[in-house]
């Protein structure tokens, strides 16, 4: 098994053998182990950011997730909310953590049964590989699955014990030291590898009042003990500081991009998180070229949440399982390999809401003493929710590996149930509800030859609202909204994928998706968002990506075009047939270019984003921009310890932009706050060192 990821740059010996076939290889996204991409019938794209562009922070989740086509994501330059991760438009508007998306992290979910991500506690410095499936991916992962994104170690070094340390430092006061250890360790059952890492990372933040302080850690390990795979993944994060700049008006905007939002500073809004979470895994050969895997995990989480509204505190636990196996079946030209599997989850918050007394002149009902920042108890409760989601996919090869045909259907059940302990309001909110969905997919991937593919699918998904949504009702009433509904999707989706000549790595996806009771969030005041369902949108859209090496030069592009509009929606009274999806580019370019001579590099990165809608209305939008990124770095080696520095700048021509938008604010087109504004230009330098080769 993978374990930890390659260093900000690689060796010239290393880099020779770094072609451009070898960034397409077997995937290994949980239901597809080892098999190629152009084997499968649907959107995957498998990259190794490190490799494409070396010299990435690994700060900036935009970094690496960069050059996939199909998937935005909109850094909204503060430190207390992720950044919206989208694939397809699905997720786009998400207010909490990453929505409509599978997140996993070398195949263990992340992604709560209720669909939320929190991704603020993922180490992105020990990531080697992203693999992504790109679209309706219910079928195999269940509920919000609009996309699936893995984030894969890379491999330990081959020393038995090697070190290497890191550091950064840059504009907005960015400093970042890491400390990594790995190794490879031949045992008497197999060999066994391990790798880790802790990183300390501040930062005073592009805006005002975006201070950052936080301690990753991550962990990985595995072994083979008579013919079972054994794997450890733990992730870790303790964030006592994350303060909160909110989003701005477009006057606020138009006059200082940096400031933040005044009520957002008065009300003191941030976070603080503490978060740890555990996974096991086995994996065995059977019956000829079949498995079965085993995985079980668990995490635990606090969070306090002053917001301008309230002060949120949840206290979480979580816990999941999932057993596979997958059979061939049949000999000759007319093979079957057949998956069966089951996912269960089981989330625990406890729940509880106070009065947010900062900036409170005088003591009042909810703030009966001045000066201190939590009043009244507004909240008391425990939110539960349990999923179970059994699957089947059975893949037959129709004519000698040329055609392979894939169906594959999935049942969930997701049950909500929330246990009201504040009873002095003279209410029991209690209740509970089952949201529940049979998900089926078939597909055809054809090989036109050994290097190209043509693939059609049918596939479906669905997405149930999470907790918070559930209870963040319009009318500001406690308990579980009864009247928020799951929203469904059916994807048609074709495309052709594989290499030309060896040097042009391409893939070209074009898909039309239906959805009915789309999750529309709305804006009810004092920051407060909730939702509703849309009638039904549609989205139609391309997805290009090319890659080619020529010489020293390598350059990796994906091109998004989002052509999404709702078809049936009353807004308040208002139709908004025909309008686009607010939150989502129609357009969106990326491209990278690295330059490698010797021992050293020079990466140059362009993003563009066309213009944003920024409500159901489209009465206002952020503007289009365009922005560019250079790195210079390279790898001496003199005897030990290797040694690699790097010099870059973000934003090289200081744009001033939107980097993501609140879809829906409250208020008129003037005093709404819309605009999450985008860092202008900074600098950075760092500086590695390592034992042995990484």
């Amino acid at each position: 098994m993978a374990c930890l990821s390659a260093a900000l740059t690689i060796a010239p010996p290393l880099l020779a053998q770094d072609t451009l076939p070898r960034r397409l290889p077997p995937v290994v996204v949980t239901r597809d182990v080892n098999r190629s991409p152009l084997e499968l019938p649907y959107a995957i794209t498998s990259i190794r950011p490190d490799s494409i562009a070396p010299g990435l922070t690994h700060t900036l989740v935009e970094q690496t997730l960069a050059l996939v086509p199909g998937l935005t994501v909109a850094n909204r330059n503060n430190p207390s909310q992720d950044a919206r991760v989208s694939i397809r438009g699905f997720g786009a508007r998400s207010a909490f953590g990453v929505r409509s998306l599978r997140v996993l992290r070398d195949g263990m979910p992340l992604t709560l049964p209720d669909g939320q991500t929190p991704i603020d506690y993922l180490d992105l410095e020990s990531v080697g590989s992203v693999e992504t499936i790109r679209g309706t991916a219910s079928a195999l992962y269940g509920n919000a699955s609009g996309g699936v994104i893995d984030l894969r170690s890379g491999p330990p070094p081959s020393a038995p014990l090697a070190f290497q340390a890191r550091s950064w430092s840059g504009s907005n006061a960015l400093r970042r030291y890491v400390g990594l250890f790995g190794g490879s360790v031949p045992g008497g059952w197999g060999e066994a590898s391990y790798a880790g890492s802790v990183g300390r990372t501040t930062s005073d933040g592009y805006r005002s009042y975006a201070q950052q302080r936080l301690t990753n850690a991550f962990i990985r390990a595995s072994t083979e003990v008579r013919g079972i795979e054994l794997g450890l993944v733990g992730l870790g994060l303790d964030m006592p500081v994350a303060q909160n700049p909110g989003a701005l008006t477009q006057v606020q905007f138009d006059t200082n991009p940096r400031m933040a939002d005044p009520l957002s500073v008065s009300k003191q809004a941030r976070k603080e998180v503490h978060q740890v979470q555990l996974g096991l895994s086995g994996r065995r050969a059977i019956w000829r070229e079949g498995d079965m895997a085993l995985q079980v995990y668990g995490s635990g989480r606090s969070l306090y949440n002053p917001l301008t509204f309230a002060i949120v505190g949840v206290d979480r636990r979580t816990s999941g399982a999932s057993l596979r196996a997958t059979i061939p079946v049949g000999p000759g030209s007319f093979s079957q390999r057949i998956t069966v599997g089951v996912d269960a989850q089981r989330l625990n918050d406890a729940r509880k809401n106070w009065s947010n007394c900062n900036a409170v002149p005088t003591a009042n009902a909810n703030c009966p003493v001045v000066g201190v920042e939590q009043g009244r108890l507004q909240l008391d409760q425990r939110e539960i929710v349990t999923s179970v989601g059994p699957y089947l996919r059975d893949e037959m090869d129709m004519g000698g590996g040329r055609v392979r045909a894939t169906l594959g259907v999935r049942a969930d059940n997701t049950k909500f149930e929330l246990h009201d302990a504040f009873l002095t309001d003279g209410r029991d909110d209690s209740g509970e509800r089952t949201m529940s969905a049979v998900s089926p997919m078939v597909g055809v991937a054809a090989r036109l030859a050994n290097s190209h593919s043509l693939y059609a699918n049918v596939s479906s998904a669905f997405e149930t609202p999470t907790t918070t949504e559930l209870g963040n009702q319009a009318d500001g009433s406690a308990g579980l909204n009864s009247d928020l509904r799951p929203q469904y999707s059916t994807t048609y989706e074709a495309g052709l994928k594989g290499f030309a000549r060896s040097r042009v790595q391409y893939d070209v996806a074009l898909f039309t998706t239906n959805v009915r009771d789309e999750l529309i969030p709305f804006d009810i005041g004092s920051g407060r968002t909730a939702f509703r369902n849309a009638g039904r949108t549609n989205r139609r859209g391309v997805e290009v990506s090319i890659a080619t090496e020529l010489g020293p030069v390598t350059f990796t592009s994906a091109y998004t075009h989002s052509h999404f509009r709702f078809r049936d929606f009353t807004s308040g009274t208002t139709q908004v047939a025909g309008n686009a999806i607010p939150g989502i580019p129609e357009h969106q370019f990326q491209a990278s270019t690295t330059y490698r001579l010797s021992r050293v590099f020079l990466v140059g990165e362009w993003m563009a984003k066309s213009r944003v809608y920024v409500s159901d209305a489209n009465a206002a939008t952020a503007a289009g921009f365009a922005i560019t990124n250079l790195r210079l770095g390279g790898t001496a080696v003199f005897g030990r310890p290797w040694l690699t520095p790097v010099v870059g700048v973000q934003n090289v021509f200081d744009r001033k932009y939107v980097g993501s938008v609140a879809v829906n604010a409250a208020g008129t087109v003037a005093t709404a706050k819309f605009y999450e504004p985008g860092a202008g230009r900074s600098f950075f330098a760092g500086f590695s060192a390592a034992t042995a080769p990484w």
